[in-house]
């Protein structure tokens, strides 16, 4: 009976041959890992003597998971040749094999295209990090349409003729999809022209303004100040103006210092020299000739005589340059204040030339202890008022 049961056949396929068949599969399963920890060391071995240790260290680690799939394949191997006899089975299965074989080659190639990737790192200046992200992206995608080319003319598909059938379809979607090339061309031309990388902290006037974490092949990832990530089309950063705020060598610091009227000549030269040796004296600003420094009296505006301030920091770091213009203003506070000035605020001032006959005058109430001048009465107007800064 169990010889009867053994040698039943299905399809052309023994209770046997299927057992066995899948005893073989189960010991390629098994041994799989083991076999591509063997491998894996003696490629590590191998290339023991390279100069680049930890690139092919990457390349052997990318390699892994299809060299565990090898096995696989052979049990497969083995079963189509030795175990199965029907001749359409065996002709199908190989078929199958044959597939694993191009799957398991382009998936190969597939994994190894990001460490090989990382040889294009530093090499020119437009390689990189966004660049190299790019073209591993791209590669990779070349190596999926390769594989799958490769698996369908294994099935005796041949795809020139499918690609033709899709001509009409592919115009059509080029039509309904010209911002979609046009956000991949854009990408490419950010890329290659460096105007931003990961990690940079840009500006793009009316759309967004935060730190770039991913450039992609059609939208560019930028995280805001609060967090929210934001998605923004390759396009609009192309075609509009961007401020790269991480690639400034220096950072500025421009004030408008407003001193009262009554400081004298005297005491602006004071006040000026001050300032300006305060910062040419700090470490944390930039000096001339690297940048321009101005201290200089600007202008007479309608309330105050203003102090230009023009400098720049060594740090571009947002927070340490709060720092450093902080102590900036607690130095010029206690520059004024000690050459006897003030600073200014937008007043009014009201001159009477003449009074009306019989018009009385008194002091404002509240005001004589704190020796207010004295006043009109509120039903007595002047003659002739104006009014000055």
């Amino acid at each position: 009976m169990f010889m009867s049961l053994w040698s039943r056949s299905v399809f052309g396929l023994t209770v046997g041959h299927f057992i066995v068949s899948v005893l073989i599969l189960l010991g390629a399963m098994l041994f799989r890992r083991l076999f591509g920890s063997i491998v894996v060391a003696r490629i590590h071995a191998w290339s023991s003597g390279a100069d680049d240790q930890r690139l092919n260290r990457r390349i052997a680690e990318a390699l892994a998971p299809p060299i565990q799939f090898i096995p696989i394949v052979l049990a497969v191997f083995v079963i189509t040749e030795f175990v199965l006899t029907n001749p359409r089975l065996k002709d199908s299965l190989a078929q199958v094999d044959r597939s694993l074989i191009a799957f398991t080659v382009f998936w190969a190639l597939y994994q190894v295209v990001e460490p090989l990737g990382a040889l294009l790192d530093g090499r020119t200046p437009i390689f990189s990090q966004a660049m190299i992200g790019w073209t591993v992206r791209v590669g990779r995608t070349v190596v999926v349409a390769l594989g799958a080319t490769a698996v369908l003319q294994v099935w005796g598909i041949q795809v020139g003729p499918v690609l033709a059938s899709f001509g009409l379809v592919g115009v059509a979607v080029a039509l309904g999809a010209q911002n979609l090339f046009k956000n991949l061309i854009s990408g490419v031309f950010i890329i290659s022209e460096q105007r931003f990388r990961n990690g940079d902290w840009i500006l793009a006037e009316g759309i967004v303004e935060g730190t770039v974490e991913t450039i992609g092949l059609r939208t560019t990832k930028v995280r805001r100040f609060d967090a929210a990530p934001v998605f923004v089309p390759n396009s609009y950063l192309a075609d509009n103006a961007v401020t790269n705020f991480s690639q400034m060598t220096f950072r500025r610091i421009s004030w408008i210092v407003g001193l009262e009227y009554s400081t004298t000549v005297q005491q602006l030269r004071e006040i000026r020299d001050a300032i300006e040796a305060y910062i040419l004296g700090n470490p944390a600003f930039a000096r001339p000739p690297e940048v321009a420094t101005f201290v200089r009296v600007d202008k007479f505006n309608d309330s105050s005589i203003d102090l230009m301030v023009y400098c720049f920091t060594r740090t571009t770091v947002w927070g340490e340059w709060l720092k450093i213009k902080e102590e900036l203003a607690y130095a010029i506070k206690d520059i004024v204040a000690k050459a006897g000035s003030d600073f200014a605020f937008p007043s009014q001032s009201l001159y009477v030339e003449s009074l009306p006959a019989g018009a009385e005058i008194f002091p404002i109430q509240g005001a004589s202890d704190a020796g207010a001048g004295p006043a009109l009465r509120p039903e007595a107007s002047a003659s002739a008022p104006r009014s000055s800064g």
